[in-house]
């Protein structure tokens, strides 16, 4: 009998295994079927949550000029051909999670609360309610104009060209830490403390996670020392390295004019830092790959194959220097920031990128 994380796992391959079969095989017929589908389960969805009546009118109303718009675009492409890289038909399957998102603005976002008012209501309107009302509206068309740019063409082809490299079923990348990664982290144990970093880095794939996290930092790290000269965590390798266990410098998260990183420390002992690191050394021989497919269906078919923030859990784990308690593979990494019941971290500085160059400006406490 399965237990119920393989039963899980069943499922996420299906569910993996019908996106697949949707792209490579999926005809007109079959697209449209499917945004039906999610059409008609987020409507009935919708006319069962503890909402105002107006406001469940105006998810399906949006859920229909969605759909809308899905079946125009289907009933325009070309099935004919199957290539590799199909930048139509991949736009298609990541669009069956648009109404999905648009729920998550409704829902998890808390706008709700607002309705189209009546006659009355509008009536006894004041200055003051007008303008929260003008200002929720601009964040909503604000949240959906960034869902834009991180589901644009060039942002999904970047990241489909980039998905051959990875595997979540073998690892791929061994010993991409040398013996200098190792010295530096060495000379950096008499710090009494560890330092995780959360970046904001404007990479095609931190911009798409942040339209399901609404976070605007997406990626964790890990340090040994306070000027970050052995950061280090999972990645894509930024075509440099497979993607896995990777060394980490600052050039890598300046990928947009805005972007950022939090630097905070956790105090830890010498032992403590010593289990963490060769923990790393033994990741490092043994093999690794990123988890892509994990940070979708929550899940790690080996050991040593993790995402970032899963990595940074673990790694604190392992030393017992983990703060909360959640699953691995369901840590993000502003969880390590707004989990801290108990103010175990102290913030360390942030750096901010200059839009023209990749110098950073540090803002210390």
């Amino acid at each position: 009998m399965l237990s119920l994380r393989q039963y899980h796992f069943v499922i996420y391959l299906c569910v993996l295994l019908f996106i697949v079969e949707f792209y490579f095989f999926g005809n007109a017929a079959q697209f449209a079927m499917a945004h039906v589908g999610v059409f008609i389960f987020l409507t009935l969805r919708t006319l069962n949550i503890p909402s105002r009546k107006r406001m469940k009118l105006l998810m399906i109303f949006t859920y229909f000029a969605l759909l809308f718009c899905q079946l125009s675009f289907a009933s325009q492409i070309g099935f004919g051909e199957i290539r590799f890289i199909n930048l139509d038909k991949l736009f298609n399957v990541v669009s069956l999670a648009f109404p999905f998102v648009i729920e998550r603005f409704f829902i998890v976002n808390k706008y709700a609360s607002f309705y189209f008012p009546s006659i009355q209501e509008i009536s006894t309107f004041s200055f003051n309610e007008l303008h929260g009302g003008i200002d929720k509206i601009l964040a909503v068309v604000a949240g959906i104009k960034k869902t834009g740019s991180a589901l644009s063409v060039d942002h999904l082809g970047e990241i489909a060209a980039d998905l051959p490299r990875h595997n979540s079923f073998r690892y791929i990348n061994d010993g991409t830490l040398t013996g200098d990664y190792f010295m530096a982290a060495r000379e950096s144990m008499d710090d009494p403390n560890i330092y995780i970093v959360i970046s904001n880095t404007g990479s095609a794939a931190s911009e798409l996670i942040s339209v399901f996290t609404r976070k605007q930092y997406n990626h964790a790290s890990l340090s040994f020392d306070a000027d970050l000269k052995t950061i280090v965590s999972y990645n894509g390798g930024d075509r440099i390295y497979p993607p896995g266990l990777n060394p980490e410098m600052i050039e890598f998260f300046h990928r947009k004019p805005d972007a950022s990183i939090l630097v905070y420390r956790l105090e830890a002992t010498r032992e403590q830092k010593e289990k963490i690191l060769d923990r790393i050394r033994e990741i490092n021989e043994n093999g690794s790959a990123y988890n892509i497919l994990g940070l979708v269906l929550k899940y790690s078919y080996k050991s040593n194959i993790l995402f970032c923030s899963q990595f940074v859990y673990k790694m604190l784990e392992c030393a017992g220097l983990q703060y909360f308690v959640k699953e691995d593979t369901d840590v993000r990494p502003m969880d390590f920031v707004e989990l801290d019941t108990y103010r175990k971290l102290r913030f360390a500085y942030e750096i901010r990128f200059s839009p023209e160059t990749a110098d950073a400006g540090h803002t210390s406490v």
